[in-house]
């Protein structure tokens, strides 16, 4: 084997792949000398084309590995006010920056905009801008409710980022090559704990948390990485009796400096430890990859005149701006994602007034809050000043509708997310596309897994159709959709079109109304079908049309019977899955939306006793009978496209994991390795641990999805190689299972009797 060359390639094992490593240095920076760091403080406090408070210099100071460079680039601006500094233009304002690289202890993860439409267990903060005498500073300010609230948002950021994706292999090939972009923050906390500043990375959380994650190792988990992250960003130093008081960022910086004097400890005892020709092992290299990242630190922000944002939010929406023009070319976030960016950077400008100074509509600041989720839906009546309106997820969404499709607020807010998407124009099923994660917020964990389904439904145009958006009408508030029916059909428009409000909402919400293809039209009534095709606002618009009794009930009862908190039979993936339904009284407790039968008395079609179950192609008829009975007649008697099949509900049985399983697991093993037990005994042991742990399994899976009703991340069955695992699994018993489903060949198995 050929001696190893200081600088040539290391091919090391990383999990289950090798990962061949570029280049890997021998020794690790220093820290740098607080007299360079001083002089880089007094440059920035001098310069002219850069906006930050002294303490925001002290952290950038402390946070790059060459204070002396940025003090170059700073320098360079004095008088001729031209500069070394990165200038970026975007609309409304110019963002200058410096180039550096940093240590990866000293940034902090900010918001993550690809998780912005999920549902989370802990909540973002507050951000506010700052200013000073009417010009915008380069930092923000977030606001915590404590200390421990930062610690669990900044774990959860960096674990959700993990879960979402990973550039760990390629980080610790060739370390971060692509600069993150950063700014100083100012943490607030609500229970009296004094601020803390510090830099965050704004753009390249996902970099920054892979870094991380080479340097946890290959076999950490998305949480053991976090925690590692949190340990090492929050750590305090601890002041000796005779010492003088430190602020609270002081002790935390000095906290963090301990941790990277550590690392340099472990790193020189890792590469001391092997021959002059042996390749560093792979803790060194884990910590050589990982230490330092590139970044372009924003450092000034300068309002163009014609800027219509206050001076606090002009630094904060420029960011945004360059962070959304990234995103849609490299590494995009999904759609609904983006969608939630540029609703909510949208609405925030209308608030501070339409072209030309015009406010659009009093009040918008309490519909902005409501709308991106800082005001619960519980808070739609104080919102909206009418007590009358239930505060529950539905009406938020029917409110929230027609303020947002008002002609005025419609318009203004169209052309301002034009104008952030940078698109020329944008067409009404564009404008409900934005709208979808909106309106979802209250149940986007609930019924995620129809959440796609749905979000799709609302690009295809929503419940936008023409009369939604004209001017002159306004919701009928109600506690019973039904009551709604009879205005309606006597000409009342405010009664239609909040049936179609509140009934379209509900019937995208819970998959019975999609965007349906070709391959979605069929001849028979089967789930997943429909008679004819049509868009998703103009089958709404059907439901509504004047006159048309059967879509006004079945808008009323989709309405009257939708739940935030759990999806219907109508749409659970149990039934696709054709599981049996070994939970008779849970699935008859859950709620399901009905076909409607004008002749019965409660208007619900029955067969027998039976309540008949609602199918999109009962949604899709009700639109327009005249149109189905067109499509349907020729055909009737043909019955070859019989494909799909009634679908049955059900849920597994629960009982929680025992302490008796393992026992007997524990019992049923000693049972095999003693020979001198009868095989049919040991057939018998094996099959009640069996019964046993599929019981605790089925017990673990119900835990699961109950614990997942309350946040969409992180995924209920860990990363993507854990699911692939534990499906193998399943699906393994389950095969085995089925193998042996000949040997009851002819008998009544008791569930089917």
């Amino acid at each position: 084997m050929p001696a190893y060359t200081v600088g040539a390639p290391v091919t090391v094992e990383w999990g289950k792949q090798q990962v061949e490593v570029s280049t890997v240095g021998h020794s690790l920076p220093d820290a740098s000398d607080v007299s360079e760091r001083n002089k880089l403080v007094k440059a920035g406090m001098r310069t002219p084309l850069a906006a930050l408070p002294e303490d925001a210099w002290h952290a950038l100071a402390r946070a790059t590995a060459t204070p002396e460079t940025v003090t170059l680039q700073l320098r360079e601006s004095q008088g001729t006010h031209t500069s070394l500094l990165l200038e970026e233009h975007v609309d409304g304002a110019t963002l200058r920056s410096v180039h550096t690289r940093v240590w990866l202890s000293e940034l902090f993860p900010a918001i993550q905009p690809r998780t912005g439409q999920e549902l989370l267990a802990v909540d973002d903060p507050q951000v506010k801008g700052m200013a000073e005498e009417g010009k915008p500073q380069a930092i923000l300010r977030y606001r915590y409710e404590s200390l421990t609230h930062l610690k669990r948002h900044v774990q959860q950021t960096i674990s959700t980022t993990l879960y979402r994706n990973s550039y760990a292999e390629s980080i610790l090939a060739r370390r971060v090559t692509r600069a993150l972009i950063v700014h100083p923050v100012i943490y607030d906390f609500d229970d009296g704990t004094e601020s803390v500043c510090a830099l965050v990375a704004r753009d390249g959380i996902t970099r920054l948390a892979s870094a991380w994650k080479v340097l946890a190792g290959p076999d950490s988990d998305p949480e053991s990485v976090a925690d590692l992250a949190v340990d090492t960003l929050l750590a305090q130093y601890s002041l000796s009796v005779n010492e003088p008081a430190k602020p609270l960022t002081q002790r935390m910086a000095l906290g963090r400096q301990s941790r990277r004097k550590l690392l340099r400890d472990e790193f020189t005892r890792e590469i001391n430890g092997v021959g002059a020709n042996e390749p560093p092992p792979l803790r060194a290299i884990q910590i050589a990859q990982s230490h330092l990242v590139p970044a372009h630190i924003t450092v000034g922000a300068q309002a163009h005149e014609r800027a219509s944002l206050n001076a606090e939010d002009v630094f904060d929406d420029a960011l945004r701006s360059i962070l959304a023009s990234v995103h849609v070319e490299f590494k995009p976030w999904d759609t609904a994602a983006q969608n939630v960016e540029v609703a909510g950077r949208a609405l925030k400008r209308v608030l501070h007034g339409g072209s030309g100074g015009r406010t659009v509509e009093d009040g918008m600041h309490a519909v902005y809050e409501l709308g991106i989720g800082l005001r619960p839906a519980s808070d739609t009546p104080h919102v909206y000043g009418n007590p009358s309106i239930p505060g529950n997820g539905l009406w938020r969404a029917i409110q929230l509708l027609h303020t947002l499709t008002r002609p005025a607020v419609f318009e203004e807010l169209r052309s301002r997310a034009k104008e952030i998407k940078g698109d020329r124009r944008m067409s009404d099923k564009g404008y409900a596309g934005l709208l979808g994660p909106i309106v979802d917020y209250p149940w986007r964990s609930s019924k995620k897994s129809a959440a796609q389904q749905a979000r799709n439904a609302w690009s295809n145009g929503g419940i936008l159709f023409k009369e939604v958006l004209e001017d002159g009408w306004a919701p009928i508030v109600t506690d019973d959709f039904t009551k709604l029916v009879e205005p309606a059909l006597k000409g009342s428009r405010d009664a239609r079109l909040t049936l179609a409000l509140a009934g379209g909402t509900a019937l995208i919400a819970d998959k019975l109304l999609t965007r349906n293809v070709g391959s979605s039209v069929g001849r028979t009534r089967t789930p997943g079908k429909v008679p004819f095709r049509g868009d998703v606002h103009k089958i709404i618009e059907g439901l509504a049309e004047q006159g048309n009794e059967l879509g006004f009930w079945t808008l009323a009862l989709a309405a009257q019977r939708f739940e935030d908190g759990r999806l219907p039979r109508n749409s659970g993936t149990r039934q696709q899955l054709g599981l049996p339904d070994d939970q008779e009284a849970e699935a008859a407790s859950a709620y399901q939306h009905l076909v409607v039968d004008l002749e019965a008395h409660d208007r619900i079609l029955r067969e027998g006793s039976e309540p008949v179950m609602l199918l999109e192609w009962d949604v899709v008829v009700a639109s327009n009978p005249k149109r189905a009975r067109q499509v349907l007649e020729p055909s009737a008697d043909d019955g070859s496209d019989g494909e799909g099949a009634e679908v049955n509900d059900g849920s597994a049985a629960s009982t929680p994991w025992s302490a008796g399983a393992m026992e007997d697991a524990n019992d049923a093993s000693h049972a095999t390795r003693d020979m001198e037990v009868p095989v049919e005994q040991q057939i018998q042991d094996r099959r009640r641990v069996l019964i046993n742990c599929l019981t605790d399994a089925k017990t673990c899976v119900d835990e699961l999805e109950g614990l997942g009703q309350a946040v969409t991340f992180p995924p209920l069955f860990g990363p993507a190689d854990h699911w692939v695992g534990l499906r193998d699994t399943a699906l393994h018993v389950l095969n085995s299972i089925q193998n042996h489903e000949g040997d009851y060949a002819g008998e009544e198995c008791p569930e089917e009797s």
